[in-house]
């Protein structure tokens, strides 16, 4: 089963788009849990427009979108959990890849083709513009690579990555740190979202890279320490 995770907040001008790009990729028995954290627009009267029984809408806890992350995939029941964000486009065959890399491998992260609020290209690779690398080291320290729109993993990760802890800058940072201390994380260079860029976008990890480089090093220490603190506790 697939549970699909979906942070929303006044996002009605994408919404139906993208849930119609990830819907159409599922299959009777997956969800998609779409947690709304106070939308006042349109938001969700065009989520409903959709008359899709595979979307539970829950309330958000109205805390910021990590908060409302981790109420979407506390909420979830799915074996494989897909994080997605209310303004992109899923290429057609991402369910399918991810699923086939999620055999040898308890988190998934792929790249995206970076595109502007009317889908054209900006760039061809999140990877090359973001300098993403692999290496658990490289990843923890240098530069976070973890895009969460772009990140698939095993349900077994959620018992070790919830709750986030409140310090913690970007969920999908500490996910993909919380599996590659624990479990295992494979990149890959398939292109599998438009990974819309514009003035209203509530991407953590983009927002934190905008941050100077006093307040990222102590992101990514905030990382460091409590994925000690989950060692201790084994």
């Amino acid at each position: 089963m697939i549970s699909v995770c979906v942070a929303t907040l006044n996002g009605e001008k994408y919404i139906k788009q993208q849930l119609s790009s990830i819907i159409s990729q599922l299959g009777e028995g997956d969800e998609v849990i779409l947690s709304d954290d106070g939308s006042t627009d349109g938001t969700l009267e065009e989520v409903k427009s959709l008359g899709s029984p595979l979307i539970r809408v829950v309330e958000g806890p109205r805390k910021g979108v990590i908060k409302n992350f981790e109420n979407a995939i506390k909420q979830s029941q799915g074996d494989y959990i897909f994080l997605a964000d209310q303004d992109d486009v899923w290429m057609e065959n991402k369910v399918e890849v991810m699923l086939r890399e999620l055999e040898n491998a308890t988190c998934v992260v792929s790249d995206c083709v970076v595109v502007d609020e009317e889908l054209s290209v900006i760039s061809d690779s999140f990877y090359k513009v973001n300098g993403t690398r692999f290496g658990r080291f490289y990843n923890t320290v240098c530069k976070n690579g973890y895009l969460g729109c772009c990140m698939a993993f095993r349900r077994e990760l959620i018992s070790k990555a919830l709750p986030i802890p409140d310090e913690i800058a970007t969920h999908d940072g500490w996910f993909g740190n919380v599996a590659a201390y624990f479990y295992t994380v494979k990149f890959i260079d398939d292109k599998l979202i438009l990974f819309r860029r514009h003035p209203g976008n509530n991407s953590t990890t983009a927002s934190a890279s905008k941050n100077g480089l006093f307040k990222r090093l102590g992101f990514r220490w905030d990382i460091i320490k409590n994925i000690r603190k989950l060692k201790r506790s084994k």
